[in-house]
């Protein structure tokens, strides 16, 4: 598979912007970074020059973005077995499992979903996110479980992720959060941002913080927990899980963001959970190519289903 190029005429002069803010206006679902990353590797030029992030686009230069292939030279391809649930030409829907990481990363260079993604696609991934992430329009958590969409082209890539950025794609989470919820629907509505001092992981905070929107409906009453449904309006880092730890019912399973809520949930019922009970459960975005509204289900997996059995009322 070849690299593409795309060519942008600049209109008008803008002295006081950069390059790579430029840019982001015209991809919006391509990160800066990527941008940057882009930029200084020689993928991006200005009229046929190589030339840093902060140039100042001039009206009448030709920027020529060339998005790079997907490669497995640092991600290497491993047969690992995949439960898809939909591929075509242009993408894969996957139910990813618990204990699976999406990408490579600092101490996770083998053993990831994309190791097995080059393997089962044989290289035909969207290059736009990089050596390490060919492919990967959006991340679920280690130990998060369910439905998850791979591009494998970067057509697939750009029209994917720009559902995502203008919250056109339709997720739905099932969560086995601890205590008992006191009303049967709600809305928490509280930003989020990095935590000021563990730096993996997120908090609230409404001076630092990005919007962050979470609906959510019980959907069954368990002992000492509930299941419920959460709707992500927003996609911030583990926003699920940073919610529900903020009103006070962390997930079951989540010692990252409810510690003690889950101690205590062991001794009332003498359950403990092997992860966080959280489970990607329904996905939905307009086909890139088809133009078709497409819905997928992942079904819970056998360690949720466990923990729903444990924590349920006991017979009397």
């Amino acid at each position: 598979m070849s690299s593409r190029a795309e060519a942008l005429i600049v209109e008008k002069t803008l002295p006081s912007e950069r390059l790579d803010t430029w840019l982001r206006t015209k991809f919006p679902a391509v990160s800066r970074g990527a941008i940057q990353r882009l930029i200084d590797e020689g993928h991006i030029q200005v009229d046929g020059r190589q030339v840093k992030p902060t140039h100042s686009p001039r009206a009448g230069q030709t920027v020529t973005v060339h998005w790079p292939e997907a490669r497995a030279a640092e991600a290497r391809p491993e047969d690992i077995p995949l439960e898809i649930l939909f591929e075509d030409a242009s993408l894969l829907v996957v139910n990813k499992p618990a204990g699976l990481v999406v990408h490579p990363a600092a101490g996770h260079d083998e053993h990831t979903l994309v190791n097995a993604l080059l393997h089962h696609c044989a290289g035909r991934l969207s290059g736009i996110g990089g050596v390490a992430r060919p492919g990967i329009v959006h991340r679920l958590d280690k130990e998060t479980s369910g439905c998850l969409v791979v591009a494998k082209s970067d057509e697939a890539h750009l029209a994917l992720s720009a559902q995502f950025a203008s919250r056109k794609v339709h997720k739905i989470y099932q969560a086995i959060v601890c205590g008992e919820l006191a009303r049967d629907t709600g809305e928490i509505r509280a930003a989020i941002a990095r935590h000021s001092t563990h730096r993996k992981r997120m908090a609230v905070s409404e001076d630092l913080g990005r919007e962050a929107r979470t609906s959510y409906r019980v959907l069954e009453r368990l002992r000492s927990a509930t299941l419920v449904e959460a709707v992500i309006h927003t996609g911030r880092t583990h926003q699920i899980r940073v919610h529900f730890q903020h009103v006070g019912h962390p997930l079951v399973g989540d010692r990252t963001y409810g510690n003690r809520q889950n101690q205590k949930l062991e001794d009332l019922t003498g359950y403990a959970a092997p992860r966080q009970m959280l489970h990607a459960f329904e996905l939905a975005f307009t086909h890139p190519r088809l133009g078709r509204k497409m819905e997928f289900k992942a079904p819970l997996p056998p360690d949720f289903l466990d923990a729903l059995a444990a924590l349920r009322p006991l017979p009397t």
